[in-house]
């Protein structure tokens, strides 16, 4: 009987009612039992349909495994997998001082995973690690469920192995066909690698924050230790960076990290692998985070010279990604010396010309405020900008970092200002200098610092081994983390007197001698493009006949224009141009005293040959270049050539000589050593330099503004540059008191130089298509990348350009040369350049 209250049901079982086919209702009877459907042939005819309709669907799945998994890589690339390592540069004594990677990443076997580490992160991350295959269905299942029901893609489900695949071959993106490669990869490594080689791979693979790949490579960054000496509370917080190493970060969220610690804490009591006594006391520590030192913190100039030959010479990814070790020419030693001479002689120059205030002010940015130089570590002798957090007239307090200091009247005494409310204000940014640190009392009361003052001076210095080339300390500005531009190599400024060597060689090679004279006197001279009647720096002060050695020594200006003149300038500078100089020296007289602009690097080079007995050697920073397996790499031998012969180059070390015996670098004849070297002074005294050597090493040093402005009255190469030199030279010379130049009648001297080395090639760097960036499960954000480096600006620079860093890149597969033991270090040969 049909109802008349729901017309709906009636219509759904007149649907029902329908006559049938009786090939559908065969179908609905698979797999034909019954015996009416017996060699019937509808029942043939729905078997049919029916196997088609399943050889479809396993074609379509078929395809779809194998779309997603052609692309995918063997594991004989796994196989042979070197993960992105870091280049470290060590010094001439073996001391590492730098270091640039694209992933910062060491690798350590598995034995250097301590028990505990290995613990902790398994509590966390995958607890049946060591008895599922690679996949925890019951994780997967549950993670799928939670994704369908939010409908997003929110939970991984990822077991270790899971992870490991991702990172190594997988992008980011969450997809189910992401899913189903990593699935299968993870299935394959499972077969091809034991579980030690596995969680060995994902211990050094896992991104853990902060530019860190693997748990060593964090332990050292977090810690400043190895993972093996990690304590309980150490081991749990690294293992719980893998779930969000940015937003974990104990460095940025201190509040996070210590609660997500705690967790992994909780997870290791649960699996009994801690007792409840070890868990307690490990949850009431402290993070207790000692982060290391900066990298490149002592060097950077020098380590931005090297990072750049390394890229010219292997290419990009070599130099960051192959794991070099770079044996490079740098004295640590020496390199310290060159820091605390550039900054103190710039402090003194500083103080020379009073207090100038003009002080930044950033109270409006708050506590957010970080000066990009306090990521530098604080040691006695360091100078800092630290923010000014109170003023009082009697005191001013200052705050580096997290630290604070207090100054008192004395430490302000050379401004003659008495009151520290007429120095600085609340928000002011100051320059300081570190007197004590105040170590070992406890807490941030005992750090003391001075007051000085940056109003931009800039200085440079360089100085190089005379008989190989090897530069052994470069200082390329006050502070790096403030400008990285190179004002040893790549700010060309004008050189002042430090352009007459090349002057009295030139004149030497024509037939003069030094004890020839030559007259300071008025005079003008006829050029191309007019009269040019030039002054001494003395205006007025004239001292008419000369001798070569005095007029060199006292810099006269007039005698070498008379010598230039004579000789031709084009003359002096191809005589420049054999001392290796490849700036742009146009053809006008006054060049002769200096007013083409040249860069510190090539004086150096150029000043090393006058010792040198006339051979002039490339200056250079890296001695060879070996892989991790200790090949080394294709490396070409420095440029060496003879600039002037031993006989030119013995009577300008006469001239040399008289500079600092009784010329215009007569200080440093109190030092009592064997030294020569130049002067330099140019107009309005906006550069001041002095060029010097001993027998064994050549140094040279600048002081000037980026914006050529004047450096003030009377600050000549002896007053401000000379100063630096010396602070230098007294301790590279103290191992060496009773060298001497070469008698004029003694052999040509012998250089040793360090030969090409006949390598293997680069390694070959495979790039797989899509490989992730860093190591985060699904549901995490990943961290910005970082930005590009920072090309050197051209003149003047860009002091506010950030410092370089490295972009992470798709992670390689690194083929590296053959594992086969290198050979030995091929010993300096002795180059005697004939006469």
């Amino acid at each position: 009987m049909r109802s008349l209250l729901n017309p709906e049901e009636d219509k759904a079982n007149m649907e029902l009612e329908k006559p049938q086919s009786a090939l559908w209702r065969a179908m609905k009877r698979f797999p034909f039992r019954e015996p009416e459907f017996r060699d019937r042939r509808p029942a043939a005819q729905a078997g049919f349909l029916l196997l088609a309709i399943a050889s479809a669907v396993f074609g379509v799945m078929l395809t779809l495994v194998l779309v997603y998994c052609i692309s995918i890589p063997q594991m004989a690339e796994l196989e042979r997998y070197r993960p992105n390592t870091t280049t470290e540069l060590y010094d001439i004594h073996g001391n590492v001082f730098g270091s640039f990677a694209l992933e910062r990443r060491v690798v350590v076997p598995y034995s250097d995973f301590p028990p505990m580490l290995r613990m902790a992160i398994l509590s966390i991350e995958d607890k049946d690690f060591e008895s599922n295959g690679g996949i925890n269905p019951i994780r997967l299942v549950g993670a799928a469920y939670e994704d369908l029901h939010s409908k997003g893609k929110t939970q991984g489900g990822s077991t270790l192995t899971m992870q490991l695949a991702r990172n190594l071959f997988l992008s980011s993106e969450k997809t189910w066909g992401r899913k189903l490669q990593e699935i299968y990869l993870t299935l394959q490594i499972e077969r091809h690698f034991t579980k030690q080689q596995i969680f060995t791979l994902y211990a050094n693979q896992i991104y853990l924050g902060h530019g860190t790949y693997g748990f060593e490579a964090a332990s050292e960054y977090y810690f400043s230790k190895h993972a093996r000496e990690l304590t309980l509370p150490e081991a749990a917080m690294l293992a719980a960076l893998p779930k969000g190493a940015e937003y974990y970060s104990p460095v940025k969220y201190p509040d996070r990290a210590l609660k997500r610690r705690n967790l992994v804490l909780t997870e290791m009591q649960n699996d009994g692998k801690i007792t409840a006594a070890e868990a307690e006391a490990a949850r009431a520590a402290p993070l207790g985070l000692n982060l290391e030192t900066p990298v490149n913190s002592e060097a950077p100039y020098f380590v931005e010279e090297v990072r750049r030959q390394l890229e010219r010479d292997y290419g990009v990814e070599v130099a960051h990604g192959a794991g070099l070790r770079v044996y490079t020419t740098l004295d640590l030693d020496l390199q310290r010396v060159a820091n605390k001479a550039v900054l103190d002689g710039t402090a003194t120059y500083e103080r020379r010309h009073g207090w100038k205030g003009h002080l930044q002010n950033v109270l409006a940015q708050g506590d957010a405020y970080r000066h990009p130089d306090w990521t530098q570590p604080i040691v006695v002798g360091a100078y800092f900008h630290a923010l000014v957090v109170d003023v009082q007239p009697e005191k001013m307090e200052v705050r580096i970092g997290t630290q604070t200091a207090t100054m008192g009247p004395a430490d302000w005494q050379w401004t003659t200002h008495t009151k520290a409310t007429d120095l600085a204000t609340v928000g002011d940014i100051v320059y300081v200098r570190v007197t004590d640190t105040g170590k070992p009392v406890a807490g941030p009361a005992g750090l003391k610092v001075v007051l000085e003052e940056d109003s931009g001076a800039q200085a440079s210095m360089m100085a190089m081994d005379n008989s190989n080339g090897e530069v052994l300390a470069m200082v390329g500005g006050r502070d790096f983390a403030l400008s990285q531009f190179n004002r040893a190599t790549q700010a060309q400024r004008q050189v002042g007197s430090s352009f007459k060597p090349y002057v009295y060689t030139a004149a030497l090679e024509s037939g003069m001698k030094v004890t020839d004279t030559v007259l300071d006197t008025p005079t003008t001279f006829q050029t191309p493009s007019g009269p040019y009647t030039p002054h001494d720096y003395e205006r007025g002060n004239f001292n008419g006949s000369m001798t070569l050695i005095n007029a060199f020594a006292e810099s006269r200006n007039i005698p070498a224009l008379r010598l230039a003149d004579k000789v031709g300038i084009k003359k002096v500078i191809e005589v420049a141009h054999r001392f290796g100089v490849t700036s742009n020296l146009p053809p006008f007289l006054p060049i002769a005293i200096g007013a083409a602009d040249m860069t510190l690097y090539e004086q150096v080079g150029a000043y090393s040959a006058f010792p040198n007995d006339g051979i002039r050697i490339e200056p250079h920073f890296i001695r060879r270049v070996v892989t991790p397996d200790g090949a080394p790499l294709q490396q070409k031998a420095p440029e060496m050539h003879e600039a002037i012969s031993l006989d030119i180059a013995r009577q300008m070390m006469i001239l040399l000589e008289a500079v600092v015996q009784h010329g215009t670098a007569a200080r440093a004849a109190a030092m009592k050593h064997a030294f020569g070297g130049k002067t330099g002074t140019t107009n309005d005294y906006t550069d001041a330099w002095f060029i010097g050597f001993s027998p064994s090493i050549t140094c040279g040093t600048w002081i000037g503004f980026d914006n050529r402005q004047s450096l003030g009255g009377k600050e000549t190469g002896a007053e401000a540059a000379l100063p630096m030199w010396m602070d230098f030279m007294k301790v590279a010379v103290a191992d060496r008191p009773d060298e001497q130049f070469a008698k004029p009648s003694a052999p040509k001297k012998q250089l040793e130089v360090q030969p090409a080395t006949e390598g293997e090639p680069p390694p070959i760097i495979v790039k797989p298509p899509d490989y992730p960036e860093e190591g985060y499960e699904d549901d995490m954000p990943k961290p910005r990348p970082l930005p590009a480096p920072v090309p050197p600006p051209s003149y003047p620079p860009n002091n506010d350009a950030a410092p370089p860093s490295s972009v992470p890149r798709p992670k390689p597969i690194v083929i590296q040369p053959s594992s086969a033991p290198p050979p030995p270090p091929q010993k300096p040969k002795t180059v005697t350049i004939p006469q």
